[in-house]
């Protein structure tokens, strides 16, 4: 069977999605989290045609391209795994990339914003942790957040209390209950959307080509 060929989207292009490209991003004032006071509108129409909307997404859904050693390659096998857990889904840059859209259809695309926000956070360097953590927290856990994150109080204090002399893990526990909201809540939903469905199908009809 033939894997379609597509291009993978990057994290740092889709839209709304925090995730810097390099920790000097989150030094400048300039690329502050802090100048987006945009709130989220909802718009008038998402219902556009599906296939367009994965296609506009993602370039090259029915290209047929070819090449077994790209990494640009996605497979009808390789959706089919993210329906096994949200964690297969998340280790994904395509998946990511798709789950997100489809959070953004919901509204609620703050969640995985966060959640990559923190992983990318985990691996930064020492002497910029305090920044970023200002940054994160000032973004998606502060009680005026432009894109607040849906935790409980006691969360939301122990966070505010741990970036204060922030480590790698500072928000772990934040990070935990926001993916488990996104597990119980949005995967579920995901797996049955159009979204996922429709490219599901296009890459297993792309095989059989």
């Amino acid at each position: 069977m033939r894997a379609a060929a597509i291009s993978m989207p990057r994290l740092d292009k889709m839209p709304g999605m925090f995730f810097s490209a390099s920790p000097k991003d989150l030094k400048e004032p300039s690329h502050s989290l802090l100048d987006d006071k945009t709130q989220k509108k909802r718009p008038k129409t998402f219902g556009m045609d599906v296939k367009a909307y994965l296609r506009s997404m993602i370039p090259h859904l029915e290209s047929g391209m070819k090449s077994s050693k790209s990494k640009d390659i996605l497979s009808a096998e390789e959706v089919m795994q993210w329906s096994q857990s949200l964690e297969k889904l998340l280790a994904n840059q395509t998946g990511q990339s798709v789950f997100g859209n489809f959070l953004k259809s919901e509204f609620s695309e703050e969640n995985i914003e966060f959640w990559l926000a923190c992983e990318d956070y985990k691996k930064t360097e020492s002497d910029l942790l305090s920044s970023k953590a200002e940054n994160i927290y000032k973004a998606f856990v502060h009680s005026d957040a432009v894109k607040q994150i849906n935790i409980d109080f006691r969360t939301r204090e122990s966070t505010a209390k741990k970036i204060k002399a922030p480590t790698p893990t500072s928000f772990d526990e934040a990070q935990k209950v926001i993916y488990t909201l996104m597990e119980k809540d949005s995967y579920p939903r995901f797996l049955k959307s159009n979204i996922y469905l429709n490219l599901l199908n296009d890459l297993q009809a792309n095989s059989l080509k």
